[in-house]
């Protein structure tokens, strides 16, 4: 089923939605993005998109950061990506792709004086770590400091090594450090332990990308299971010695960590507590807990 985007203020097919090669945010990442999940419902026949609206906001904020012209309010651009998912038509889990960018074709280090373009695209996909329990490494390649809370594309190079360093060596996926040695995050994930049925996971100031996944299953942890969330620095050996370890991601959803640097996580099974988010989560995301319907916006208008 061919795709579509939202290219130049219009629909496209996304085989004809291309920038050039002088574009300014190819060469110095002066672009910002979100990853946005479409959950298909089969009993429902619908797509829901999740947490929309928040996704946007989150645009929004990246694009003030850059100076980035966006001229669309969030309403507007969720009312886009309905449509444009609609036009696409799939009936599958979907990945929705928004990015605002520098797209004068210019040289030069910096973010004025240069023009500003959004575009969308769409395309079916299914797990991003497509394994039951994740095999983690921790990378020798460090978090930044002092990034801004936006998905910038040119702070994504030391995730991009740290992943690539992970499984040349064998493994699913990385975890990266902060400068001083403490836990921050997966390569494109949050993460949480479980130690004493308490979930633990890093804190704000620890350098990393606070996920709207994050967001949402420390909500549901508390409201559905009554578990508060602890949110501190994290040592590199509490991994080791964790009950659970798990992923939280848009892409990633919720992924369970069965080992990290080749020591086993708690029984080498997936934990109790996660199990039991994973459900609570897949349910909430494909529209099937009324509690929780306002976090998703249906795509397909009923027959």
């Amino acid at each position: 089923m061919p795709s579509y985007a939202y290219f130049h203020k219009q629909f496209v097919p996304l085989s004809e939605a291309k920038i050039g090669i002088m574009t300014h945010s190819l060469h110095y990442g002066t672009a910002v993005f979100e990853g946005i999940r479409g959950n298909w419902n089969g009993d429902h026949q619908q797509v829901y998109l999740f947490r929309l609206k928040e996704h946007y906001e989150r645009l929004r904020n990246g694009c003030h950061i850059l100076k980035i012209d966006l001229p669309y309010s969030t309403d507007e651009l969720c009312q886009i990506t309905v449509e444009l998912v609609e036009r696409c038509g799939f009936k599958e889990d979907i990945y929705v792709r928004p990015i605002a960018y520098k797209s004068s074709e210019a040289l030069g280090v910096r973010l004025h004086g240069l023009d500003s373009d959004f575009s969308i695209f769409i395309i079916p996909w299914g797990p991003y770590l497509d394994v039951d329990k994740a095999r983690c490494s921790i990378s020798s390649w460090r978090r930044p400091k002092e990034t801004p809370q936006a998905k910038i594309t040119g702070l994504y190079i030391n995730n991009a090594l740290a992943k690539t360093e992970a499984m040349e060596n064998g493994f699913d996926e990385a975890i990266m450090l902060t400068s001083d040695g403490h836990v921050s995050e997966g390569s494109g994930e949050n993460i949480f332990l479980v130690i004493d049925n308490k979930l633990v996971t890093p804190a704000s100031y620890d350098n990393f990308l606070m996920g709207i996944t994050r967001d949402t299953i420390i909500k549901l942890a508390q409201n559905e299971l009554g578990l508060a969330t602890i949110e501190r620095q994290i040592d590199r050996s509490e991994l080791y010695a964790a009950d659970e370890c798990f992923f939280t991601g848009t892409a990633a959803n919720i992924t369970p960590v069965g080992e990290v640097d080749r020591r086993k996580i708690g029984n080498n099974e997936i934990g109790e507590i996660t199990k039991k988010l994973q459900q609570l989560y897949s349910d909430v995301i494909r529209g099937n807990n009324p509690k929780y319907l306002d976090w998703c916006t249906p795509v397909y208008k009923k027959a």
